[in-house]
């Protein structure tokens, strides 16, 4: 790892002005953008289905593409990142999100509404979500600074969950969804310059190698997949995106079916992103001291017994709230100790690649939370079976990350000739 670190230095002495504190800045910013219009993107649901006259099972498949091609596109975009550097590939995915958004303004058939939201803004956020901002953060900032770096950069995320939810809702009140979506659009192409403080240089062959830097990207993979405690972790994270999602899209239609306002669902989701600042803060400090498998452990947990209290009690402004803080608290808290967990098993060479392949077992749950939330809600009429199918992954995924071993990967020392 000190190697690695080396070999990035020269790149970070020839930019002066890309200080840690510029980068956590630049990268924070980069989170709170990506990560906002989407998360957003659940208030569209009504009014774009009622002009349209579609089911919402219409919309949630184009928002569980959107999540699938995301998990997909994640490791591949992480791939390109660490070998040919990160400005280009998030230049790329900014321009693609940007599009998707647009498109999705235009959308009148479910076709343009999957290709727009879904297909575009999928591999968009592939290439410039906080993802990438959390393994540029391991590459570029010193040891010390990384565990809180992280936590910063996710709860950056929140913070744009927590901006853009009554924004979006207050948008398409006072100008229409179309004009809210255009305004979305052209807001991700401040991801461009942003980007420009988190570049990587790219990778270069060097004599003096260890063996971590020396490996390739198939060896690096096989190595990962035949870790148990990498597995544990993949599938563990498969919970967080099936809640994450099926709450984001659907949540806002739910409480308006119980009676709950419009305006009231906006500030809930906010709720969530404000109260994930602290959440992602605090465990990107708790997880320097404490074992992440139980920091990890603790969050799913939590988050099936809040979602059990929440649909056994009448649903009320205040209960709905109270939800939303306390799924805030745990709602990107997993990503700190699960990027940091790959990285202290494999080190972070290929640290964008393997946290990618995690991302994609988060995004199939994603796509599996929105799509059944529309099908369940068409066939039933309600999505009570969708609540308790979350409560039973998270109970699972809180025992399934207990047996993960915190230590790096054994490798083989190379003999001198």
């Amino acid at each position: 790892m000190s190697t690695q670190i080396g070999e990035l230095a020269p790149a970070l002495r020839s930019s002066n002005w890309r200080t840690p504190a510029v980068i956590i800045l630049c990268g924070c910013a980069i989170g709170m953008l990506g990560f906002g219009p989407r998360s957003a993107l659940g208030f569209f649901v009504q009014p774009m289905s009622h002009e349209f006259s579609w089911g919402r099972d219409v919309f949630g498949l184009a928002i569980a593409v959107q999540n699938l091609l995301w998990g997909l596109g994640q490791p591949f975009a992480g791939a390109v990142a660490d070998r040919f550097g990160l400005f280009r590939v998030m230049c790329v995915g900014a321009l693609l999100y940007a599009g998707g958004l647009l498109l999705m303004r235009y959308s009148s058939t479910p076709l343009s509404l999957n290709l727009g939201a879904g297909v575009m803004v999928g591999f968009g956020l592939a290439g410039c979500s906080f993802n990438l901002v959390l393994s540029a953060f391991s590459k570029l900032l010193p040891a010390e600074k990384r565990g809180l770096a992280l936590g910063a950069g996710t709860a950056a995320g929140s913070f744009g969950q927590f901006l853009f939810a009554p924004i979006g809702v207050a948008l398409i009140d006072n100008f229409g969804w179309q004009q809210a979506l255009s305004v979305f659009g052209f807001l991700m192409l401040l991801i461009i310059p942003l980007s420009l403080a988190l570049s990587t240089p790219p990778v270069t062959s060097a004599s003096s190698a260890t063996p971590a830097d020396d490996q390739t990207i198939t060896k690096a993979l096989a190595e990962a997949f035949g870790h148990r405690s990498y597995v544990l972790l993949v599938l563990g994270f498969f919970t967080c995106g099936f809640q994450l999602a099926f709450i984001t899209v659907h949540l806002p239609a739910f409480l308006v079916d119980r009676g709950i306002s419009a305006q009231t669902g906006g500030w809930v989701i906010a709720a969530i992103g404000l109260f994930n600042i602290i959440g992602s803060l605090s465990v990107g400090y708790l997880q320097n001291s404490l074992p992440k498998r139980y920091i990890l452990s603790t969050i799913y947990f939590t988050r099936a017994l809040a979602t059990l209290a929440f649909i056994m009690f009448p649903i009320t402004p205040f209960s709905a709230i109270a939800f939303g803080a306390i799924s805030g608290l745990t709602w990107l808290s997993t990503v700190p100790p699960t990027s940091a967990l790959v990285a202290l098993m494999f080190g972070t060479r290929w640290l964008a690649t393997l946290y990618g392949f995690a991302f994609v077992s988060h995004q199939v749950g994603g796509f599996l939370g929105v799509w059944l939330g529309g099908i369940v809600f068409e066939k039933f009429g309600s999505y009570t079976p969708i609540w308790w199918l979350s409560i039973l992954f998270g109970v699972l995924s809180a025992l399934i990350n207990l047996p993960i071993v915190e230590k790096p990967v054994a490798r083989a020392v190379a003999q001198p000739a």
